[in-house]
């Protein structure tokens, strides 16, 4: 069998447990792309449309993992993934099982873990971005695990998207997605803050929303320093003295109390503006406050 990607024999083929919007989407860009596909989903009728388009659908999943050296498990979260794991078992042997399920680091380790005692390679994935973008560069599948797997596979990973590998480490992949996910989650409730806080005083919160876009390009060199700064432990006074930054913060949560607007968010920095203070470090700045983060027992 040739594919039009010019895949022969087992190279070719692959399987998605789980067609959800993601998995759906993961599984048309394998069909689209010559791959021998076979789908297995626990409500089978969502499988249909892929078969129409030259999928194969198994009537368990453990007849799926059966049918391809490499199986792609993309299900709703790891509870999920435990399950179905457990109902196929043994006939993972000799397959390598890339989960891109979200997940936790240790949840991927665990994954790992139970694949290798049944004879398995595992390869822990994430997915950063929609379904409307898988095939194409827009969308980032970060993997960790097994290398020799990885290496292996790698140009059948990539017809999905742009593909990073972090390290054997199976739970590096998940480190660096709930990371990256939480520095967006964090700007935008923070953006949406401000949004209330301007719009509570009267202005245009588009046309706000457009200057502090054409702002973000003065931030990737503070980023940048901010991981050095962190990583040697030596902290300039970026932003100015938290001395100086303190002050400011008093300011900025009694204007949004005043305004009735949320002020939780700037009164966990001030705290932590002044702990760093109190230990005598008010002359470091905001990347300093690094330091104090550690959650208090």
């Amino acid at each position: 069998m040739t594919t039009t990607d010019g895949l022969t024999g087992v190279a070719s083929q692959v399987t998605v447990l789980g067609l959800g919007d993601m998995g759906s989407a993961i599984a048309k860009v394998f069909v689209n792309r010559g791959y021998r596909t076979t789908v297995w989903n626990r409500t089978a009728s969502k499988g249909a449309p892929l078969v129409e388009a030259g999928a194969t659908a198994a009537a368990t999943a453990a007849e799926a993992v059966a049918a391809s050296p490499l199986v792609v498990v993309c299900l709703l979260d790891n509870t999920a993934v435990e399950q179905v794991l457990g109902s196929v078992d043994a006939a993972v042997a000799g397959r390598v099982l890339v989960n891109v399920t979200s997940g936790s680091p240790a949840q991927a380790r665990s994954n790992e873990r139970w694949a290798s005692e049944r004879g398995a390679e595992y390869l822990d994935g994430k997915i950063m971005g929609d379904p409307p973008y898988v095939g194409t560069p827009n969308i980032v599948f970060p993997f960790s695990g097994a290398r020799r797997a990885f290496e292996a596979h790698e140009s059948t990973l990539r017809v999905l998207g742009s593909v990073e590998y972090h390290g054997e480490d199976p739970g590096a992949a998940a480190v660096e997605f709930m990371a990256q996910v939480a520095v967006a989650y964090e700007l935008l409730i923070g953006f949406l803050h401000a949004l209330r806080l301007v719009q509570a005083e009267g202005v245009d919160v588009a046309e706000f929303a457009e200057r502090v876009a054409g702002s973000l390009g003065a931030y990737p060199p503070l980023l940048t320093s901010f991981g050095q700064a962190v990583k040697n432990g030596e902290y300039g006074p970026d932003l100015g003295s938290l001395d100086v930054q303190a002050a400011l913060m008093d300011d900025m949560i009694s204007h949004r109390e005043s305004m009735g607007v949320e002020a939780v968010r700037m009164r966990e920095v001030k705290d932590l503006m002044d702990r760093r203070i109190a230990d005598g470090h008010g002359d470091q700045g905001f990347s300093s406050l690094f330091e104090v983060i550690t959650k208090r027992r």
